[in-house]
């Protein structure tokens, strides 16, 4: 609201000085009109100026007036900008902001709306999730069939990936699955400004995170914030029961292979082949993510607790983790979106593998 009324005074400012100048012009060139003669000729010092005692009497004062006043409004004006600045640019940021997520809105909207069709794959507008068919070909007899492949939530992925990685991502795709690559540098039709908005965009759906630390203002992408209460017990019931009913035989088991309404999405999505597209082939077996059975997991990390921050953090671009690994930020952390707990539940399954 300051920075609006700032640039309300300014523009007035700006039509006063204007319409000054206008009136300045204006009665000058009316007061320089030729005299009556001077179309013999007209010298330029016939016209007698002010004497010594107007100018350096009631002239004068009047001068030295007006210095006076343009020096108490450059006195006050200056301070004043000075603390209307900081407002100004706060309103211009967030003003900048809303353009982003609008133009992001439209670049993740359905082809039909004139969108890149985001929204087609990942559940709609509110990016819960969806279905996108695929052409899979199986690398054994070449045979292409359509498939139906699980696109996951993205109105959670800043719990689990930067900013940055989310980019990485959208530029150049998810080789092998229907996430083509949509930036100019990977191949795709979008250039940095439109990322750019589109990672706002996805940024404004963020599901708001609960306990976040003094100072963060966000509560879609709070650091020290997690996923509502409501959403981590939801799990927590969907897992128990799938153990109840017999489908998982663990806890840690049921974490690992189930996909949550809430946004979450299982570690089985990277790490057993054909879980994408409901056709799972030897659990931990390695797709995306590295093969974790016949104790591959532990090798990776003997400690347990490194492991154990592993998941909790994600992997970082080229940083090291466990034994020899260097990080490539496609491992997704999920410590803002599962418990310790939980975390606890599905190293103890994997390192069971």
């Amino acid at each position: 609201m300051i920075a609006l009324t700032t640039t309300s005074i300014a523009w007035l400012i700006f039509a006063v000085v204007l319409g000054g100048w206008v009136v300045y012009a204006f009665l000058n060139i009316r007061q320089s009109r030729d005299e009556l003669g001077s179309e013999i000729e007209l010298a330029a010092n016939r016209k007698p100026y002010y004497d010594d005692e107007t100018l350096e009497g009631s002239r004068l004062t009047r001068v030295l007036g007006m210095g006076v006043i343009l020096l108490v409004v450059i006195s006050i004006a200056l301070p004043l900008y000075w603390i209307l600045e900081p407002s100004r640019q706060a309103g211009a940021q967030a003003e900048k902001e809303e353009k982003f997520i609008e133009w992001g809105a439209d670049l993740f909207a359905p082809t039909a709306d004139g969108g890149f069709n985001c929204a087609g794959c990942h559940g709609g507008m509110d990016g819960a999730g969806g279905v996108a068919e695929y052409n899979l070909t199986d690398p054994t007899t070449g045979e292409v069939r359509v498939v139906n492949w699980k696109a996951p939530a993205v109105n959670s992925v800043l719990y689990r990936f930067s900013e940055e990685e989310v980019k990485f991502i959208l530029v150049y795709g998810r080789p092998f699955s229907p996430m083509s690559p949509w930036g100019v540098d990977g191949g795709g039709p979008m250039n940095d400004q439109q990322i750019d908005t589109l990672i706002a965009y996805m940024r404004s759906i963020q599901i708001e995170r609960e306990d976040c630390g003094e100072g963060e203002e966000d509560a879609g992408t709070c650091p020290s914030g997690h996923l509502p209460v409501e959403i981590q017990d939801n799990i927590e019931q969907l897992a128990m029961a799938s153990v109840e009913d017999g489908t998982y035989g663990s806890y840690g088991e049921a974490l690992y292979n189930l996909e949550f309404s809430s946004g979450a999405y299982s570690c089985a999505r990277c790490h057993t082949p054909g879980w994408s597209w409901d056709e799972p082939g030897v659990t931990g077996q390695g797709g995306f993510g590295w093969n974790l059975t016949g104790g591959r997991a532990n090798t990776q990390f003997p400690v347990e607790a490194d492991m154990i921050d592993f998941i909790a953090n994600g992997s970082e671009n080229g940083a090291r983790y466990g034994v020899q690994g260097q990080g490539s930020g496609r491992m997704p952390g999920f410590g803002a979106m599962l418990t310790d707990e939980q975390i606890q539940a599905i190293v103890e399954y994997v390192r069971s593998l």
